[in-house]
């Protein structure tokens, strides 16, 4: 009996052993996979992969940004040369509507001989010279009696009662105004009707 209490004791000693070495082998296969795992997170070509790639995708982001920034530029730029193609008289423009005006004006005096009435015509073709140079140039009058009062086109200076126009209408001009393309270059001063 004692043999085979003894034997016993082998046979579960053994048994032991064979689990244990078992579970020693499983533990052994779950470092190395564990070992794998952990050797392929710090695969240092793997970490220079991504590096790689976030660099590639942050200067895709700086190309498309500045593509954008550059064709916004060229736009602006086309504007601006529209815009200077469109106004480019403006400064001359404003330089001569005083003349005009000065000429405007030298036709109102009265002319009672002969000299002062050749004068008096050769302003005349001179002033619709130069309004045909303004108008040839996109430069146009505003501010005409009867027509309604612009706020945008015209500055108005006194409120009249009236009788010849509707209220809100132009009486009368004090000054011409001028306008270049869809710009004002000088509103006309006017008195509107009350």
């Amino acid at each position: 009996m004692a043999d085979e209490t003894e034997n016993k004791l082998k046979d579960e000693k053994i048994t032991e052993d064979s689990d244990t070495t078992a579970s020693n082998a499983t533990s052994v296969e779950e470092m190395i996979e564990d070992e794998n795992v952990v050797q392929e997170e710090i695969d240092p070509k793997q970490i220079e992969l991504n590096e790689a790639l976030a660099r590639v995708s942050s200067l895709e982001d700086q190309l498309l940004r500045s593509q954008a920034e550059i064709q916004n530029m060229q736009q602006r730029h086309a504007r601006e040369i529209q815009n200077v193609h469109k106004y480019d008289g403006q400064k001359l423009a404003s330089a001569v509507l005083p003349a005009v005006d000065n000429l405007e004006r030298a036709l109102l005096v009265e002319s009672e001989d002969a000299v002062a009435q050749q004068i008096k015509t050769g302003v005349e073709m001179t002033l619709k010279t130069l309004v045909q140079a303004l108008t040839d140039n996109g430069i146009s009058a505003t501010g005409e009696v009867g027509e309604t009062f612009d706020p945008t086109k015209q500055q108005a200076i006194q409120s009249v009662d009236s009788d010849n126009v509707d209220a809100d209408q132009i009486a009368s001009v004090l000054q011409k105004g001028y306008i270049l393309q869809d710009r004002v270059l000088r509103p006309a001063m006017v008195a509107v009707a009350k």
